[in-house]
């Protein structure tokens, strides 16, 4: 998994802080963990892609959330960031190793497929079970100056 998914979750979260219309610019969010602000654009493009995020252009453009983050799941950042492709492909090596059989679909018979997509299921399941509104209220519990001080960070500054 690329370090975009990480970026986009924290950005994400980050912009639930902020005022629902109030749009924060690549450059202010990429300064807050010093990112590179194109690479982190390209983040942000492809939410703004998935309708997580919305993009305002002009003098006081930038990003915010497109909706409420109830209804945004860790697995649809993911997803947006990396695609919905499986992370494991089975390449059904059984079939040149010995006893091969052609025409088997060695995906539903193969112990390793089996546990590697029973794997990703879970995962996914897990991902899509948590919204970026359970991490905001565990940020906020667990930590409750955040929410604060990235508000502070990330509206004061004007990069």
């Amino acid at each position: 998994m690329s370090e975009g998914v990480e970026w986009a979750l924290h950005t994400c979260l980050n912009l639930a802080w902020v005022e629902e219309d109030r749009s924060v610019p690549t450059s202010t969010l990429a300064a807050f963990y010093e990112l590179p602000p194109a690479y982190l654009n390209k983040q942000l493009q492809a939410l703004v892609r998935a309708g997580i995020l919305a993009s305002t252009s002009g003098p006081r453009g930038g990003f915010r959330l497109a909706r409420d983050p109830g209804k945004i799941t860790v697995l649809d950042v993911v997803a947006a960031i990396e695609g919905p492709q499986e992370a494991f492909e089975c390449a059904e090596i059984l079939r040149q190793g010995p006893g091969g059989v052609p025409g088997v679909d060695y995906r539903k018979i193969c112990v390793i497929s089996q546990t590697m997509r029973q794997a990703e299921l879970n995962w996914r399941r897990e991902l899509a079970g948590r919204t970026l509104a359970d991490l905001k209220s565990t940020v906020e519990e667990r930590f409750p100056a955040v929410p604060g001080q990235t508000r502070h960070g990330l509206t004061n500054t004007r990069t």
